[in-house]
């Protein structure tokens, strides 16, 4: 009996040995290096590839000709648009995006061939609206940790370049505008990554002084005494790196008639006089398949000014944004809207349609995750804002789009690209559409209301 014990031990022993040792490892081990290692063939067409890839650009690789050749840049449907802006190594395609829609109707009513509003001029007021608003995060927050989910996330971007369409709302109805030439680009708007990291740090520095403040007894209203002086340092960097942002400033232009006007004007005042239309009117859709769709949501910090309210949305299908999209566009009215400029677009001819670089053939890899999926796991944002401003249509349903975008006129078609439906379900996710196109079931959900999103989520730290 004994021995029959021993035995039976022993087997259980060696059996259980001869499993682990049959296991995956959980390390690269020997074993595991070499299964690696000789999984990979060297034939010829093996060091084809790799002679291939280690001597040029993945996209020219790639690049899917089928697709390039049967691409063409004719669209029925037309807003009015003349002429391309560029943000330039700047994170400012959002308030590009949005200046870029008023410019026809500024256009039109000084009856002009070309015009562009001052970009750097709302940057300015921009970068001291979100300078104060992290400020006022961090004195709203000086009784959290450190290590706060909440505050590490402001403390992450504290006056990035990026935003929403709700920031060019809070701007323009708060400052105006002017045109280009009365505060134009400064050498630091163009290429603004010198400026963000003195302003940021100067920023971050006062964080730290007002928690040790907070620490220390200090009052909420001497926190804020002190931030306004903290402020006035802002505004001198600012200025020093874009320019002084006028007042009120005389405007002299030559109009399409040969006629000579000048006239004087609050940045307001030229608002009220150069666009005029309630930016109020127009609503943010997303299509985002991560939560439930015919909801209303707000995003937690996703707003410029402290006063203001945080971006909101309605949650709906990409069926539906399509259909609004196009009846804006019927009308003549291009369209705000929010992308993933990722790695299906390609830049010489301006072609936006999945699959126009056929990695999967090089890499022998298949992207199959849903579009909430390459969300959550941080594969696709919606990081980069452009205009809608034409269309092609079969049977009342769009094919093609026609894009304005703001790196320059020397990629795409001159400045503009096209936009396939393939690439449109894919990675377009916001559009800002007026209520007037919109049925009153869908404008029954903004009186709802919103579910909060935290200011970690995916969508508020993409900030196109």
């Amino acid at each position: 009996m004994k021995l029959y014990k021993i035995t039976a031990g022993l087997f259980v022993m060696i059996f259980c040995s001869a499993i682990l040792s049959a296991a995956p490892s959980r390390e690269l081990n020997k074993k595991a290096l070499e299964e690696i290692k000789s999984s990979l063939q060297m034939d010829g067409t093996t060091r084809a590839l790799i002679n291939a890839v280690t001597n040029n650009d993945i996209k020219s690789l790639v690049l899917n000709r089928e697709l390039v050749n049967k691409n063409n840049e004719v669209f029925n449907v037309s807003t009015d648009v003349e002429g391309i802006t560029n943000q330039k190594s700047t994170g400012r395609c959002w308030m590009f995006a949005g200046l870029n829609i008023m410019r026809p109707t500024a256009r039109n009513k000084f009856n002009l061939k070309s015009f562009e509003f001052s970009q750097s001029y709302l940057f300015f007021w921009d970068k001291l609206e979100k300078s104060n608003m992290f400020l006022e995060a961090i004195i709203e927050t000086r009784d959290r940790p450190v290590d706060d989910r909440e505050l590490q996330v402001l403390l992450k971007d504290p006056a990035a370049d990026g935003g929403w369409w709700n920031y060019v709302v809070n701007l323009i109805e708060k400052y105006g505008v002017v045109p280009k030439e009365v505060m134009p680009e400064t050498e630091n708007s163009s290429k603004s990554k010198m400026m963000n990291k003195a302003l940021e740090t100067m920023v971050r520095q006062y964080a730290v002084e007002l928690r040790v403040m907070a620490k220390a007894g200090k009052k909420e209203t001497d926190l804020r005494t002190r931030k306004m002086e903290m402020l006035k340092n802002v505004y001198r960097l600012l200025v020093m790196h874009l320019g002084l942002p006028p007042d009120e400033f005389s405007w002299r232009y030559e109009d399409k008639d040969k006629n000579i006007v000048e006239k004087k004007y609050t940045p307001l005042q030229f608002y009220q006089e150069a666009v005029g239309f309630d930016l109020n009117q127009y609503v943010t859709i997303l299509d985002y398949p991560v939560y439930p769709y015919y909801q209303h949501y707000q995003i937690d910090y996703c707003r410029n000014m402290p006063d203001k309210a945080d971006m909101d949305f309605i949650n709906l299908d990409m069926g539906q944004i399509k259909a609004y999209t196009l009846k804006s566009l019927l009308d003549k009215e291009p369209v705000w809207f929010a992308a993933d400029a990722g790695w299906q677009m390609e830049r010489d001819n301006g072609i936006m349609e999945d699959g126009i670089y056929d990695y999967q053939s090089l890499y022998s890899f298949e992207e199959k995750m849903t579009k909430a999926e390459r969300v959550q796991y941080q594969v696709s944002i919606p990081n980069h804002a452009m205009v809608f401003v034409a269309a092609d249509t079969a049977d009342g349903q769009a094919t093609k789009w026609k894009v304005e975008n703001s790196w320059g006129a020397d990629l795409g078609d001159k400045g503009y690209w096209t936009m396939y439906n393939n690439w449109f379900d894919k990675y377009v996710f916001t559009v800002i559409i007026n209520k007037k196109y919109l049925p009153e079931k869908v404008l029954a959900i903004l009186q709802t209301k919103p579910k909060t999103l935290p200011a970690w989520d995916p969508l508020r730290n993409s900030m196109p």
